[in-house]
This record gives structure tokens, C-alpha cells and sequence, in this order.
């Protein structure tokens, strides 16, 4: 059993909690629908937003060093990671040098991948995730359950509990209005007293040198123009070439990932605020090592919409935690073996590969297609569990010959039907464990065909 299995399993113990787990992603992709079903043009959108995206990553190095011109002209100092240890050591010395010790930081799931918080907590700072998802997690001392939606995982009554401990609520509130109300007076006293603030990037702009951030609280927006100094962190692969090409990143965006016609605030950054300073930091972290393999090159496509664990039947039923990434779902099985085969080797099989992943994504990613592909990458380097390669070849071997397939077939309707349950349903039966066998018809394909008169 794979690490996700084993997560999974955990998470599926409490019944309730994981069918509630369920309809409410499922609720947040049906919004998805009925948003994109309002625009005639949505898939010309994808279209286009998929173009695009795939042109900026053929020139990416061009289109960073000319964002890297603009920004710099613009005031602001962009500095270069290669990994996510450089990324920290650089956001710490940018705090450090001007004596930092309270960062208010906004949602942002790079800085999660490269695991900043516990960093700089370790050298003194103090770091307080504004985002009211974000902040609770981060009081209950969990990562992120999802990209858009942290804390989707957790009831109200759980918050209830984890706000009077924390932050002195009555106890059994579970208002979702007054919890809301708790932590934005919470927050307003960090963002008062913080020395700095810390956003993501949603998109940046080669042809200006700016970068918007877009959320729903007005968070990051707080935390960039309260304190004197703002640093933003970004992927390389949120570059995207002009202004222009940002409306039809923004409509498909809010739309895919909530169903809103558009995020509450969209914040645009050209530069720093007057007195203030503003420093970017532009992260590889093996983006470049994806970008320089042609099958999965298009993950770097994504814009964090989260549509495709929306819609991911696994991810529904199975929890963003089982998964063991910063980013979950479809994207996170496909991005997560290239920073670390062995490790992340089960979360492509952790698919059904139904293709509605691929159907929702925005930007046209081909997310099942690449997690078939990564199941036989991960097959030929012998990561791939060994009764999987296995079954594999036995299934291949029977595909290959006619008379062993419509034996197996025969077995399959007249045999197994007939065994004892406790033998059909063994250890043995790793996918029987929570399911039943389909009812096996009496005839093949092939003989009901014959028996219409069909040639």
C-alpha cells in the first residue's frame, strides 16, 4: 500500500467527515460550471490562456530578464533562487538586514513548497499567515488541505474550538460571522504591528516589471501597504508576456477556482510604494528541470486555480493530506515526482484517470495524460509498486492473445462468480477491500453480438 493509501485510509475512517469533505468540494465545482457555462467564449479562453502560457514558457529566460529590467527601472530589487533553501536564505536576509522580527505574510503556496515559515521562525521572526484559511491552519499547526481553500478540510465547530483556545473565544461559538469577526480583529493588531509584509505572485508582467495578487480578503493588500517593506515571491513560471494577456488569465481564473465572476481584489504592483521598498524574488526549485521535459513541460502551465482537485473524484474522497505535498490533487501528482520519484512515486497511480482534471483546467493542461505518463516512467525506473508491474504484465500478456483473453473471460463470468466470498474477497483483493464486483453478465460481448444477427 502506497503513503497516499495509507493517508487515505485514515481520512476515510470518519465517514461523515469525509462524505461532508466531499459535497463540499463538489459544491465549489459545480459554481465552476455554472460560471464558465455564462461566458460563450470560456474555451476560447482556455484556448487562448494555453497559448499564451505555452509561448511565455518557450522564452522564459527572454521574458524574466525583460520583467527583471522593468521591475528594477520601476524601483523594486529582484533577486534569483535557485532552490528553495536559497529562496530562504534570501527572504531572511532581506528581514534580517533591517532588523525584522514580525512578518505578515498573505497566501502564497510557493513559500509553502519551500517550507519558509518554520525558516524564519527558527531565526526569530515572527510569522503570522493572514489569510483566514492560512491562519487557521497555521493555529492548528497543519499545512494547507488545498490551494484555494486551506482549511476546507476543518468544520466550524472545529475552528470554534481552535479560536477559543487560541484566541479566547467563548467557548462553543461556531458562528461562522462571529469567528470571522474574532480573527479579523485578531489579524488587524499583526497587521498594526508588523515591520513587513510578504505576498506571492499571481502573475507578473515581462512587459512592465509588475505583478499582480489577487485574493478575497483583502489581506495581502494590507500587508503590502502597512509596513515599509513588501517581499514577493514567485515561481519563474508565473511570467506572462504582456498587460493585455492578463484579462484573459483573470477571467478564467476566480471562475475556475471559486466560481466568482472575478476575485474581490486584484492587486497591482508596479514598484514600490513611496519610502517604501519592495523586493522580488524570482524561485526555480526544478521549475527549469520540468521545463526541459517535453512531457510534462505543460504542468508548468498551471495558475493555482485549484479546478482539477475540485473535480478529482480521488481528491474528494481522500483528503489534500494524504497526498503528502504542498500542492495536492491532479497538478500535485504530477508535479511531485519530478522533485522526488522514489518519494512521491504512488500519487500518479492515486488517479482514476477519468480525464475530468483535464477537462476543467483552465489553461488545458493534459493532467491525465501526464499521470499516465509518469505511471510508466515510474514503472521503468522500478519505482512503481511490484504488484502493479505485475498485474501490468499479466494484463499485457493476456491483451496479446486472442484465446487467453476469451478464456479469461470465461473464468471471469462463469468461475469467479461460483467461488466462496471469503476467497474472492481476500488479502489477495486489494480493490475488493471497499467495493463489490460488478454482477458478471452470462455471455460475451461477442456471443450477444452473434446472437443479434450482427456479423
Amino acid at each position: 500500500m502506497s503513503a497516499h493509501s495509507e493517508r487515505a485510509a485514515l481520512f476515510l475512517v470518519d465517514q461523515p467527515r469525509s462524505a461532508w469533505h466531499d459535497q463540499a468540494v463538489w459544491w465549489v465545482r459545480q459554481k465552476r460550471d455554472r460560471a464558465a457555462s455564462a461566458l460563450p467564449e470560456w474555451e476560447e479562453l482556455r484556448e487562448q490562456a494555453s497559448r499564451i502560457k505555452a509561448h511565455a514558457l518557450s522564452r522564459l529566460a527572454d521574458y524574466l530578464e525583460q520583467f527583471e529590467r522593468n521591475a528594477t527601472a520601476r524601483g523594486a530589487r529582484v533577486h534569483w533562487a535557485r532552490d528553495a533553501d536559497e529562496h530562504n536564505r534570501i527572504v531572511h536576509g532581506i528581514l534580517a538586514e533591517r532588523g525584522v522580527t514580525r512578518l505578515v505574510k498573505s497566501k502564497s503556496m510557493l513559500t509553502e513548497e519551500c517550507h519558509l515559515n518554520p525558516y524564519l521562525i527558527a531565526h526569530g521572526i515572527e510569522v503570522v499567515d493572514t489569510d483566514l484559511g492560512e491562519r487557521i491552519v497555521q493555529l492548528a499547526k497543519e499545512p494547507p488541505s488545498h490551494i484555494v481553500m486551506p482549511a476546507i478540510h476543518k468544520k466550524k465547530e472545529e475552528i470554534g474550538d481552535l479560536f477559543h483556545d487560541k484566541l479566547g473565544t467563548p467557548a462553543g461559538l461556531s458562528d461562522p460571522t462571529k469567528l470571522t469577526e474574532a480573527a479579523r480583529g485578531h489579524l488587524r493588531e499583526k497587521f498594526l504591528a508588523a515591520q513587513a509584509g510578504l505576498t506571492g505572485v499571481n502573475f507578473a508582467i515581462a512587459e512592465t516589471g509588475g505583478f499582480v495578487v489577487c485574493t478575497n480578503e483583502g489581506n495581502a493588500d494590507l500587508g503590502a501597504s502597512l509596513p515599509p517593506l513588501h517581499v514577493a515571491c514567485m515561481g519563474v513560471e508565473k511570467i506572462v508576456p504582456r498587460t493585455k494577456d492578463l484579462g484573459v488569465f483573470l477571467r478564467l481564473l476566480a471562475r475556475s477556482a471559486t466560481g466568482q465572476s472575478v476575485t474581490a481584489y486584484t492587486s497591482h504592483f508596479h514598484g514600490p510604494k513611496p519610502g517604501g521598498e519592495l523586493h522580488i524574488v524570482l524561485v526555480d526549485n526544478g521549475r527549469s528541470k520540468l521545463l526541459g521535459r517535453e512531457e510534462f513541460r505543460r504542468s508548468l502551465q498551471c495558475i493555482r486555480c485549484g479546478a482539477c482537485m475540485n473535480t478529482c473524484p480521488v481528491y474528494r474522497r481522500s483528503g489534500g493530506h494524504s497526498y503528502g505535498v504542498t500542492v495536492p490533487g491532479p497538478i500535485g501528482s504530477v508535479l511531485a515526482p519530478s522533485v522526488d520519484a522514489r518519494k512521491h512515486a504512488g500519487l500518479p497511480f492515486a488517479s482514476s484517470l477519468c480525464g475530468s482534471c483535464t477537462d476543467v483546467c483552465p489553461v488545458k493542461i493534459d493532467l491525465h495524460h501526464q499521470l499516465l505518463a509518469w505511471r510508466s516512467e515510474l514503472a521503468r525506473e522500478g519505482f512503481a509498486p511490484r504488484w502493479k508491474r505485475l498485474a501490468a504484465k499479466i494484463g499485457a500478456l493476456v491483451l496479446r492473445s486472442t484465446w487467453l483473453y476469451r478464456l479469461s473471460g470465461w473464468l471471469a463470468r462463469r468461475v469467479v462468480p461460483r467461488l466462496p466470498r471469503a476467497l474472492v474477497y481476500s488479502r489477495l483483493n486489494a480493490w475488493g477491500r471497499g467495493r463489490e464486483l460488478p454482477e458478471m453478465p452470462r455471455d460475451s460481448f461477442r456471443a450477444q453480438w452473434r446472437r443479434r444477427g450482427k456479423p
